[in-house]
């Protein structure tokens, strides 16, 4: 890897070859590694920092923990498989070299602590896709928290925080992420989708409808918000909202049986009874032996035929669909019990009570 850029941190070096002490010859290694990336010299550097950090008071000095920090998170970052063998972990030592320094000498190193930023923000997300390829979810979460306090608020990894914490069970920390997200104008219908679906998943259905809602009004041509608000709006029995939307859903999917019997259902629950049949007629279409389907026109025509017994028409749809329901499902009661309606009113007193003594072995049983 090509190591980071950095500042001019070392202002004066000293070129000559006689014995120096081992934090200027760190000194003088980094400086030549930050010039021409070699790794060799990054190694020099960490044999040396660690050579000048062997007593109390060098762990205590500031520019001896600045320059192993340097050294270090360079490290973390350039040799992120860890060829390089040290105690412990170069971001853990990095972070153990900052954690020394005084507050007031931090803030008054900039562009030292940049620079060390930088390639621990690198590091971390080296790690964290490391982590996510062997699905340590809660891990890779973890680091990318890192990665955003030291300071990078960028989108992505906003984005790796939401979708991190979701996979590690973190909801309430995904929610909070994912509304984040949803407040871009860079916000795409996955990510209201996934945040819609977080909702569901914490049994918060108000909060999942109107997510779902508003990512409609952005996304109106989403052919997966569509179908996720009709579900919602099916579950909550919400047929006044689903009559708008269905025949754009059908446009997606002609041959889903199951949406159009949902559209019929929707429509006959609304009173609209001309689509209803409609709907339901299409069911048929695709699958003449649809027992719900068959039933439903049964039963609509059979009102019908109730409603007006000089109704020759829903007399004779009612009679043949009830029969073909019955037929699939021979022990189907709903189907039964329509029947039984029908000719008790067609007065035909010898299929009633075929019908009536089917029904009574049904509840003896």
């Amino acid at each position: 890897m090509r190591a980071l850029t950095a500042s001019l941190l070392f202002v004066c070096l000293s070129t000559t070859v006689v014995a120096q002490s081992n934090y200027k010859e760190s000194s003088n290694s980094f400086a030549r590694y930050t010039v021409k990336g070699e790794i060799k010299e990054l190694e020099n550097a960490k044999k040396f920092i660690d050579a000048a950090y062997k007593t109390k008071r060098d762990s205590s000095s500031t520019k001896n923990n600045l320059l192993r920090a340097m050294v270090y998170s360079s490290l973390a970052y350039a040799d992120s498989t860890r060829k390089i063998k040290a105690d412990k972990d170069h971001i853990d030592i990095t972070n153990d070299a900052l954690s020394r320094v005084n507050p007031k000498d931090l803030s008054r190193s900039e562009n030292e602590v940049n620079y060390i930023n930088q390639n621990l923000i690198a590091a971390y997300i080296f790690k964290a896709n490391k982590q996510i390829e062997k699905k340590e979810f809660e891990n890779a979460y973890n680091s990318f928290l890192e990665v955003e306090r030291l300071g990078s608020q960028s989108e992505d990894v906003l984005r790796n925080l939401a979708f991190l914490s979701a996979e590690a069970g973190k909801i309430t920390e995904a929610i909070n992420f994912y509304k984040k997200l949803v407040s871009s104008d860079k916000s795409q219908p996955i990510t209201y989708i996934s945040l819609a679906k977080l909702y569901r998943k914490n049994k918060d259905n108000q909060s999942y409808l109107n997510t779902l809602q508003e990512a409609r009004e952005l996304f109106p041509s989403d052919k997966t918000i569509l179908f996720l608000l009709i579900e919602s709006f099916s579950e909550n029995k919400t047929y006044q909202a689903i009559t708008p939307i269905i025949e754009e859903a059908l446009k997606y999917e002609p041959n889903n049986l199951e949406l159009f019997y949902l559209a019929g259902f929707a429509s006959e629950n609304v009173g609209n009874i001309v689509d209803a049949k409609k709907y339901y007629g299409k069911v048929l279409d695709l699958d003449d032996n649809n027992y719900d389907a068959n039933l439903a026109l049964g039963l609509i025509h059979l009102n019908e035929f109730l409603a007006d017994s000089n109704n020759l028409e829903a007399q004779y749809l009612a009679h043949d669909y009830l029969l073909k329901a019955n037929g699939i499902k021979p022990y189907a009661v709903n189907a039964l019990k329509g029947l039984a309606l029908f000719y008790e009113k067609a007065e035909d007193q010898e299929q009633l009570d075929r019908v009536n003594t089917l029904l009574n072995q049904i509840s003896d049983n």
